[in-house]
């Protein structure tokens, strides 16, 4: 059937069980926004394919309470559009872009503060470098030797 093996992917998480939070309904969904599939496994109604649980999309539609998501499918090695309408239970929105936001306002107040005093800034992002260098000092910090301790039969 259309929910074979979804035994455990369909059931609600530890501490989630029960009625429903308001605010799940209360959220605003416009066309563009981008939002992650996850079904609810307490509201069978506009439930999406066992296929889309856990994919990120696009709205395309709005209605009174559900929304139409653009989802991209691989089928035989082509990506397909695949339009699904999912109860808002189903879904919430995707932090996926929140970062790259986040980053945009940072570079361009660093792009400002740099045009201001004429200086070149690397607004690139930065692998983690490799730590500085520096001393331990053996000042009130006596080495301490490191040795296995023999191993003993508790029989």
């Amino acid at each position: 059937g259309l929910r074979a093996r979804t035994r455990h992917l369909f059931s609600r998480d530890f501490r989630t069980q029960g009625p429903i939070k308001l605010s799940t309904y209360l959220v605003n969904y416009k066309i563009g926004d981008i939002v992650d599939i996850k079904a609810n496994g307490a509201v069978q109604k506009g439930m999406p394919h066992k296929f889309y649980h856990g994919k990120t999309g696009i709205v395309y539609n709005v209605t009174k309470s559900s929304v139409g998501v653009i989802v991209n499918k691989v089928v035989g090695g082509r990506y397909i559009e695949k339009r699904i309408n999912v109860r808002v239970e189903h879904i919430k929105h995707s932090k996926c872009r929140v970062d790259f936001l986040r980053r945009v306002k940072a570079n361009a107040k660093a792009l400002t503060e740099a045009k201001a005093k004429g200086v070149t800034v690397n607004l690139r992002r930065q692998p983690a470098q490799p730590r500085p260098a520096h001393y331990v000092s053996s000042k009130n910090n006596t080495p301490i030797t490191v040795a296995p301790v023999p191993y003993e039969a508790l029989v």
